[in-house]
């Protein structure tokens, strides 16, 4: 029997799969969730920083929860961020130039992970922690459904996790030194890849989000300090020259008094000025502070602001809207493509391992990818392509499909077709075909009629038609014995579609012009 390898050719012992490696480590279990934010201080967040630089990450992702919870900026910025990948739609896609077995494979994952009991959307949500956090570990938990082996996904929270001391991995903090190494084929461990380099404690985008979070703290408890007192009267006591330290402490229970109890009694000597506050320039001091604030956190989480704020004046152009909507874009599709090597590797891989043996290797394993293709504009293109490949471009017919996101019909599948024209069943007896006369004389025309020539076709194609209904109608008129009676008789006799032939008529006058003028134009060329 062959030895099955994980996804970096070592071999791993199938016992380890019979349960979670987290079942085992009761101090996990019983950890309770602290909250980080009372009393945070510049000085605090600095230690609680500096102590995950040093590999305890306990704080720090306790902190970054908090923060997420407790700022609904940062919660609306990253929410738009971790579920633009859950709209895409994914395949399992083969290796290049891949053998039947290698294809067959591919498929069978992807029958795999679309019937799965967790849907895949949870799955990539949960992974997107790592944006925020550096990293997201989902454990999965193994299970045979008759001879096939089925993950379950588990998200887990990172304070479960610490820094070995060389601070080059992650691992479990089980409270050693080290901590325990993750079991393989037990985890997926998504990461947040970016060109910033340095310990995986630093990874997460909530290290930068943290110093604007604190200063929009300071300034939104200073400005709910300023709303409780602005407009409030200040009540100044006076007291006169010489006057005796329990004077003194009466004229100030007196005021205390006013302020809350509006009565008090006081020497008649004393006197009380109440003054009434004007002003509020400390109000957009504060409020600036929390725009900045808020600004900083978009930019940092979606790279740019407008899709979170129109900005000052509440507008912003087009063409600048869809400027930053291409940055969101692009950090979308940097995202997709890193959460998609993440399930390459933790998810496709040790599916194929476990239930189909064989010379199988992470260089030759059927990649899950994201389609991160936009569709182009179907108007467009259908106005374009008929042109270009009438003036003898070459279009490949895959490539079209491609751009415009239409799938290529499997065998025997049922396809659109264009609608053909109904057949005219209101002709009059002996009333010829205009219509299909004129187009017997399309071809002749665009190549050697000259304009005056059409014009001529065009009139005697409608002639036998028009003569017809001015016959008809001249009949009525001598029938008709009133106004109001013709009016009848008119609507009676076309009120409905007698003229279907003069409309298709015009029709392909229309096209034939368009035709003429082509023709006309390539000639001049």
């Amino acid at each position: 029997m062959s030895k099955i390898v994980d996804q970096y050719g070592k071999p791993i012992d199938q016992g380890t799969l019979n349960e979670p490696q987290t079942a085992h480590i009761t101090n996990l279990q019983n950890q309770y969730l602290t909250p980080m934010l009372s009393g945070l201080t510049p000085a605090r967040l600095a230690r609680v920083l500096q102590e995950a630089d040093n590999g305890n990450l306990l704080e720090q992702h306790r902190l970054f929860a908090d923060m997420e919870e407790r700022d609904g900026h940062i919660q609306a910025e990253m929410d738009k961020r971790k579920t633009a990948i859950v709209g895409l739609s994914w395949d399992i896609v083969p290796p290049r130039n891949a053998t039947a077995a290698e294809k067959a494979s591919a498929q069978w994952v992807k029958e795999v992970l679309q019937d799965a009991a967790d849907p895949m959307e949870n799955l990539c949500l949960a992974m997107m922690d790592a944006v925020g956090h550096g990293f997201a570990p989902v454990e999965l938990e193994w299970r045979r459904e008759g001879s096939t082996l089925l993950p379950d996904f588990y998200p887990r929270p990172q304070e479960w996790f610490k820094l070995n001391q060389a601070r080059t991995e992650i691992r479990l903090n089980d409270g050693s030194a080290d901590g325990e190494m993750m079991r393989p084929f037990g985890w997926i461990m998504h990461t947040r890849r970016e060109a910033k380099t340095g310990y995986a404690a630093r990874m997460g985008l909530f290290r930068t989000l943290v110093w604007p979070f604190l200063y929009k703290a300071y300034a939104l408890g200073d400005f709910a300090e300023f709303l409780e007192t602005y407009g409030l009267p200040i009540i100044v006591g006076k007291y006169f020259a010489g006057a005796t330290a329990e004077e003194k402490a009466s004229l100030m229970r007196a005021v205390t008094q006013l302020s809350h109890d509006a009565r008090a009694i006081m020497p008649e000597e004393m006197k009380l000025e109440i003054q009434k506050i004007t002003g509020g320039a400390g109000e957009s001091a504060h409020l600036a502070m929390m725009n900045w604030a808020d600004k900083s956190q978009s930019k940092s989480i979606l790279g740019q602001t407008l899709s979170a704020d129109t900005g000052k004046g509440g507008g912003g152009s087009y063409a600048l809207g869809k400027v930053h909507n291409e940055v969101r874009h692009d950090i979308r599709n940097g995202d997709a493509r890193q959460a998609a090597a993440t399930l390459t590797r933790d998810l496709v891989y040790p599916l194929l391992a476990l239930n189909r043996p064989g010379t199988l290797s992470l260089a030759r394993c059927p990649r899950l990818a994201f389609d991160l293709g936009e569709a182009e504009d179907l108007t467009s293109y259908a106005e374009a392509l008929p042109k270009l490949a009438g003036a003898g471009l070459q279009i490949p017919v895959n490539w079209a499909h491609e751009r415009l996101h239409i799938p290529q019909p499997q065998d025997g599948e049922a396809v659109l077709k264009p609608l053909t024209a109904a057949p005219v069943s209101n002709t009059a007896p002996g009333d010829p075909a205009p219509t299909a006369e004129l187009t017997r004389r399309v071809p002749v025309a665009t190549a050697a009629l000259s304009t005056d020539d059409l014009t001529d076709t065009l009139a005697a194609g409608a002639a036998p038609s028009w003569a017809s209904h001015l016959e008809r109608i001249a009949q009525l008129v001598e029938q008709a014995t009133s106004l109001a009676e013709l009016q009848s008789q008119l609507l009676n006799a076309y009120g409905g579609s007698q003229f279907e032939q003069l409309v298709k008529l015009m029709a392909a006058g229309f096209a034939l012009a368009e035709l003429k003028g082509m023709s006309d134009a390539q000639e001049e060329r």
